[in-house]
């Protein structure tokens, strides 16, 4: 062979082999991001000429299902039900406003979306593509409940199975009807509300946990071993904290207390001492454990899912809790920059509940295929070890102690004793604007229930009285 024909051959070879990894790189690696464009609306028809597997609430109740028109295509339906779940369902219309919720996180199940290998197999049989069924862990009666006493005011309730992870209630207020997304002109007046009932308030907003966050801090405290429930700590007020001077709540006077009298009595100088003792290290790796910082392991879509943390207000980003920047002692009563989402705080109770150990929370149990076979169940997992469970022990009879006699009183339950801690988030003193919480368990020797509840900048509104009976009546439904 002579020279140009073989520097021939081997340009053809190289050309080829380029082309070669091209499309390999196309076809495999970039496979999934073509598909999830926007512009790509191939994969999107493709998807809708099969039937959408159906979603059910825990009780079996149907919420969504698919209906094929006259050009072939299945489209959506929604059933009435189905607006009391609208945020943690989601909505689907993936060939005009796109996807949202469950009908996004779980996609490829309820697509019939299966590996290769299996799509042969069904092809040669002759089997026809139909999608699998999501079963939720949603109680209808408990998220009514929840939604009711919300009422027409802003807020959100999330409520969790302690031991497994399981969502039993997600609501947020105002929501939306999923059957009404069909016109578009519709989801863009939602989009454009000041209320923003397209927006899930139990996941992505992050609010002023207030009190709240002093369950994070005492459980820090316990468990690194440099205090103990019976340890005494002044609680005098106003003290420099950080060089700015920090009051308790009325500005009230406390001589030398216990963290058990200071966590009933929700004593801010006491728990801000607590977390300045510790040090941003510490406190920062108990946060770390706590899940703040990082995105929510919720089968749920990454950008409708708000980490929880420590966030610089101008530039709306987040900032290392051991960065030199923070008032830790703040932080630890639920002020400086801090933000939170319900999601994260239900979790915090939750862990502390399920004796330091947190579970991934989970809003599907199972995944069923069109013969009603269970083709995948989704086990509980273990997220991790947050505090020992003697330190858990110790926090939760530290947190009856604010049920029985304390700030949360009015989230008691008869005959069944209740952990909790109240929070008021003072967000214009002036105008006497808070953000309040209520954040516990039941029962306290076996936890079924963990939840967390606020409501959104109510004028005069304290989380004792406004947040806490809202979790006394969801959970008095999930223990029934």
């Amino acid at each position: 062979m002579n020279a140009p024909i073989l520097k021939l051959f081997v340009l053809v070879l190289v050309l080829f082999g380029a082309l070669a990894a091209m499309t390999s790189y196309n076809t495999v690696i970039k496979a999934e991001e073509y598909r999830e464009n926007a512009l790509n609306k191939r994969p999107l028809i493709k998807q809708a000429l099969v039937k959408r597997g159906v979603i059910r609430a825990r009780d079996g109740s149907l919420l969504a299902r698919s209906v094929k028109g006259d050009d072939d295509i299945y489209r959506r339906r929604y059933t009435p039900a189905a607006e009391r779940f609208s945020h943690a369902l989601g909505y689907d219309y993936a060939l005009t406003i796109g996807r949202a919720g469950l009908e996004r996180s779980r996609n490829d199940a309820l697509a019939g979306e299966k590996d290769e290998l299996t799509s042969i197999v069904d092809g040669l049989r002759g089997n026809r593509k139909v999608g699998d069924n999501v079963v939720t862990n949603l109680d209808p009666a408990a998220q009514k409940i929840a939604l009711d006493a919300l009422g027409d005011r802003r807020g959100s309730v999330v409520a969790i199975e302690p031991a497994t992870g399981k969502v039993r209630v997600m609501a947020s207020t105002p929501g939306y009807d999923p059957s009404a997304l069909r016109d578009e002109d519709v989801f863009e007046r939602l989009n454009r509300q000041d209320n923003s009932p397209l927006f899930n308030r139990a996941t992505q907003a992050g609010y002023v946990p207030g009190s709240t966050m002093k369950v994070v801090t005492a459980a820090a405290a316990l468990d690194s071993g440099e205090f103990t429930p019976e340890s005494q700590v002044v609680g005098k007020s106003p003290i420099d904290v950080s060089g700015v001077p920090l009051s308790n709540f009325s500005n009230a006077q406390f001589g030398s207390i216990t963290l058990t009298t200071a966590l009933t009595n929700s004593v801010n100088t006491v728990w801000a001492q607590v977390a300045e003792r510790l040090g941003d290290d510490t406190y920062a790796r108990y946060m770390n454990r706590f899940g703040f910082g990082s995105d929510p392991p919720l089968d749920y879509p990454d950008g409708q899912m708000l980490p929880s943390g420590v966030y610089d207000a101008e530039k709306q980003e987040p900032i290392a809790v051991d960065s030199g920047r923070v008032d830790i002692g703040r932080v630890a009563i639920g002020q400086e920059r801090l933000r939170v989402t319900p999601l994260q705080m239900a979790t915090v109770v939750a862990t502390v509940a399920n004796g330091g150990m947190r579970m991934q929370p989970r809003l599907t149990s199972r995944i069923v295929d069109a013969d009603g076979r269970t083709v995948e169940r989704i086990e509980p997992v273990k997220a991790q070890r947050v505090i020992s469970q003697t330190s858990a022990a110790q926090l939760t009879q530290m947190m009856s102690n604010v049920v029985r006699e304390g700030t949360g009183t009015a989230a008691a339950l008869q005959g069944i004793e209740v952990a909790g801690k109240t929070g008021t988030a003072e967000l214009n003193i002036a105008q006497r604007i808070n953000q309040p919480w209520f954040v516990g368990f039941a029962p306290r020797s076996k936890p079924k229930v963990a939840i967390a509840v606020t409501l959104e900048n109510l004028v005069g509104a304290q989380g004792g009285t406004d947040a806490a009976p809202i979790a006394k009546q969801v959970m008095e439904s999930l223990l029934r």
